[in-house]
């Protein structure tokens, strides 16, 4: 019997148990339903440094940086699929995530420099959410995710997008967007099982 996939949720905001988190429950809970294992990567909590762009990785596609680095590069490469969900600040993603986003450089070199092969392409999704008010919308948060999707190999299937959460808990009484949620989750965790399967 295979292994069922294992897809990472990476919890992108600064603050437990707000809604965001909320939303990345939800969609675990789709994965998990739909035969997934479910592992979370908190940003907040990775021990990560801020890339200090010194392209050290461009010469051997590993970061020079001592922290909790391989730790998260370990969750990511065993992941046969990954959601992202964030809050969004200033029209972008919290700096804690954007942290993690940044040290993601190595796989950039390894792909743009180095001309190594992505190993295997897997699917993803992106769960954003933000307060009212912000003329700049969710573009920032959205593309940032998705360029480090692409560098990553991530086909990201869909994106839940919630405006209107001023406070921390407020989308425990939407039961449309977490339905939303968790309907992406178990889309995503089907596509991986279909990838795994079709991979040998």
């Amino acid at each position: 019997m295979k292994t069922p996939p294992l897809v990472l949720g990476i919890a992108g905001s600064p603050r437990r148990h707000g809604n965001s988190d909320l939303l990345l429950d939800a969609a675990l809970r789709g994965a998990e339903g739909a035969g997934a294992r479910t592992r979370r990567l908190i940003a907040s909590a990775a021990n990560l440094r801020p890339c200090l762009g010194c392209n050290a990785c461009s010469l051997t596609g590993e970061c020079v940086q001592h922290d909790g680095g391989p730790a998260v590069y370990a969750a990511i490469d065993e992941a046969d699929a990954i959601i992202v969900a964030s809050p969004v600040f200033f029209a972008t993603v919290p700096g804690v995530l954007k942290v993690l986003y940044d040290r993601m450089q190595p796989y950039w070199a390894r792909r743009y420099v180095l001309k190594q092969p992505v190993p295997r392409r897997r699917p993803g999704g992106m769960l954003l959410v933000r307060a009212g008010g912000d003329p700049f919308g969710f573009s920032g948060a959205s593309d940032a995710t998705q360029s480090v999707f692409a560098v990553l190999g991530i086909d990201c299937l869909g994106e839940v997008l919630v405006e209107g959460a001023d406070s921390a808990g407020d989308l425990a009484e939407r039961a449309d967007v977490l339905e939303e949620a968790e309907a992406l989750g178990r889309a995503v965790a089907l596509e991986a099982e279909q990838r795994l399967k079709a991979g040998g």
